[in-house]
């Protein structure tokens, strides 16, 4: 990645941005989601910046860039139309290792500001590294459509739960296979359709009942020719809910990405078409966590009397063309 994801804490920003037109206006709209520890240095604003700074009082510096003003800052975003102007700042941001966005001028850059869905507090974040912005536009307009506006009632309404859920369900793996549960059932979707009350009292319910522990799984996913874009909606959500995937070179790498970011990951010396790990995925699922074998091709898989003898649940999944 050219680029590293990042969410900075609101907490901590101290920001200034530099210039008084329509962009800078349109810059501290964005930082005012967050902040207003906000510094603007400029000599002249246009109407929409003098209104935000009289809106959030905002410090407003009424002179044009003079260096010796970033001893507080931890973030600069340059955004004058004098290229030279922008350059001087940025190398002296740069000294001072502050992160620093210069509009329109991506070489000066320390860091890019992301398109961004807000469904606050969950935030999405989407970037193509500065490549693309037309596909970043056309992909933002598709998640757009397909997340509902209510997902952030969501994200409250586990957080409200949040400490009465770890004291009653035991163990992370449990705790996680609850809230998939609930997010994905009844309760869920009472809070998206607005019964906040009825959600709550249906949670309270839940977790008053012996939770039971999440059984172990083994999922054997054939990648076939292990085009990402080909892969099934099953496969799609096997892998992003595994707790741990088996894989060997012939798998193709770009799949790993699409399982669960924080699931163990275990790359196999052996290709799977001379030997599986099959002992070492029984032991995992035995301890009650779901793993995933992804396998090139679409071989027969072999049988093994361990896994036969065992009763773990298996599945086989053929995903792509």
């Amino acid at each position: 990645m050219k680029y590293f994801p990042i969410f900075l804490d609101a907490n901590y920003i101290a920001a200034m941005v530099i210039g008084g037109g329509e962009v800078a206006s349109r810059k501290i709209e964005l930082l005012l989601k967050t902040t207003v520890n906000i510094i603007i240095m400029s000599k002249d604003v246009c109407a929409s910046v003098e209104r935000l700074i009289n809106l959030h009082k905002l410090t407003w510096l009424k002179h044009n860039y003079q260096t010796g003003h970033f001893s507080h800052i931890n973030l600069v975003i340059a955004a004058t139309d004098e290229t030279m102007v922008n350059k001087a700042i940025a190398e002296e941001a740069s000294t001072l290792n502050i992160l620093t966005n210069v509009v329109d001028q991506p070489e000066l850059c320390t860091y890019i500001t992301p398109a961004i869905i807000d469904r606050s507090p969950m935030i999405i974040a989407l970037s193509s590294s500065g490549s693309a912005p037309i596909l970043i536009r056309m992909l933002r307009e598709q998640i757009e459509k397909t997340l509902p506006q209510g997902y952030g009632k969501l994200a409250d309404f586990s957080y409200k739960f949040r400490e009465h859920v770890k004291a009653r369900v035991k163990g992370i793996r449990n705790r996680r296979s609850f809230w998939e549960n609930t997010l994905r059932g009844p309760i869920g979707q009472a809070v998206l359709d607005g019964k906040q009350q009825q959600a709550e009292q249906q949670l309270i319910a839940s977790i008053k009942q012996e939770i039971a522990p999440p059984s172990g799984e083994i999922i054997f996913i054939h990648t076939q020719d292990g085009n990402p874009d080909n892969l099934t909606l099953n496969a799609h959500r096997a892998m992003q809910f595994v707790d741990a995937v088996f894989y060997d070179n012939k798998v193709n790498v770009e799949l790993i990405e699409y399982v669960r970011r924080d699931a163990e990951k275990f790359p196999q010396p052996i290709s799977s078409e001379i030997l599986l790990n099959y002992q070492h995925a029984i032991e995992l699922a035995e301890q009650g966590q779901r793993v995933l074998y992804l396998l090139a091709g679409n071989g027969a898989l072999p049988q093994n009397e361990a896994l036969a003898a065992s009763n773990i649940t298996t599945q086989e999944l053929v995903s792509g063309s």
